[in-house]
């Protein structure tokens, strides 16, 4: 028997979320790679399922947890060898495939990549698909030329985990980075992650004109809606705008003109589905190029127990930076 978080539909729909126990028997049929848990994440799409506040889980009943570093424990995967270190992020866990909210899992072993030498299963965790996201979309600015030279670099909801975790990264790399956050009491935070300037979100989160006054040479928006809109149009011209995230909506209620007067680009960033080579040099950075120190000052530890409660503040805006669920504590 092992812990493990369940969720369960009840008749009116709502969702029924508790800390029980479970055994082998119970785990997915369809998984080739059996494996021990070590460290899980609480991430927004995390508490959606646990609070049933979006139809995330699309499969009943089910264990969530998108994110899971741990040792294999068994595999018939001819990638995957018993005491293997791994880490998992995506791919419909805690979806579709009960996740890593528990202490043990049995995934598919296309959907693992191995833990960076010398990374601990609790740094891994707090990284988590939170931290992974945020280099992607770090590294997706440099590649479409956005160098440190360029010009200032928006990072929106930069108290969470995506932002950050961009914070820390692009700053590490000289960018002088610009925190919007609804939260300016985490000022002195967010400096200490390497933001240059802190700015409220309500300068952002309403709707604005099509083109406003040339500002940001990149931008990591974690926000969507209004605030993604006012940023393609404060962005400079053939500057780029990375998008990842929906805490203010999933609509895009702009116009064409960023795009056709000013060359802005806006590119879309997926961490559930990324190919598995870009996964991997994604981490391998993560694990060269994030500061230790800023990475500490991001994560809180937490239990399974403490999971239920905690899904839902960051739901609610509560939480700041990254949550780190020890499944044996």
């Amino acid at each position: 028997m092992f812990n493990a978080i369940l969720l369960n539909k009840n008749e009116d729909g709502t969702t029924d979320a508790r800390l029980t126990q479970l055994d082998d028997a119970q785990l997915p049929a369809d998984g080739d790679v059996t494996v021990r848990i070590d460290y899980s994440t609480i991430n927004y799409k995390d508490g959606l399922a646990i609070t049933g506040k979006s139809p995330v889980v699309r499969k009943w009943p089910m264990v969530p947890g998108i994110d899971g570093a741990g040792e294999v424990i068994a595999s018939s995967h001819p990638d995957w060898k018993a005491g293997d270190a791994f880490v998992l992020n995506g791919w419909g866990v805690g979806e579709v495939h009960m996740g890593c909210l528990a202490q043990r899992a049995r995934l598919k072993g296309e959907w693992l990549i191995p833990r960076p030498a010398g990374m601990s299963a609790k740094t891994a965790m707090a990284i988590g698909t939170a931290g992974y996201t945020a280099m992607l979309s770090a590294m997706a600015l440099q590649e479409h030329g956005v160098t440190k030279d360029s010009g200032e670099i928006l990072v929106t909801g930069a108290s969470g985990g995506v932002g950050s975790v961009a914070i820390a990264i692009l700053s590490g790399w000289g960018y002088r980075v610009v925190a919007s956050t609804g939260k300016l009491a985490e000022t002195d935070y967010l400096k200490s992650l390497g933001a240059a300037d802190v700015i409220d979100r309500t300068e952002l989160s309403a709707a604005g004109k099509p083109l406003q006054k040339e500002r940001w040479a990149g931008v990591v928006d974690a926000v969507g809606s209004h605030t993604l809109v006012n940023a393609l149009a404060q962005t400079r011209y053939g500057g780029v705008v990375t998008a990842c995230g929906l805490a203010q909506g999933m609509d895009l209620p702009g116009s064409m003109a960023p795009f056709i007067l000013r060359g802005v680009r806006l590119l879309g960033i997926d961490s559930v589905m990324a190919p598995k080579a870009r996964r991997i040099a994604a981490w391998q950075r993560l694990a060269t190029d994030l500061d230790a120190a800023k990475l500490d000052a991001i994560t809180h530890e937490i239990t399974l127990a403490d999971a239920l409660s905690k899904a839902r503040d960051i739901i609610e805006g509560k939480v700041r930076g990254r949550l780190v669920v020890n499944v044996n504590a």
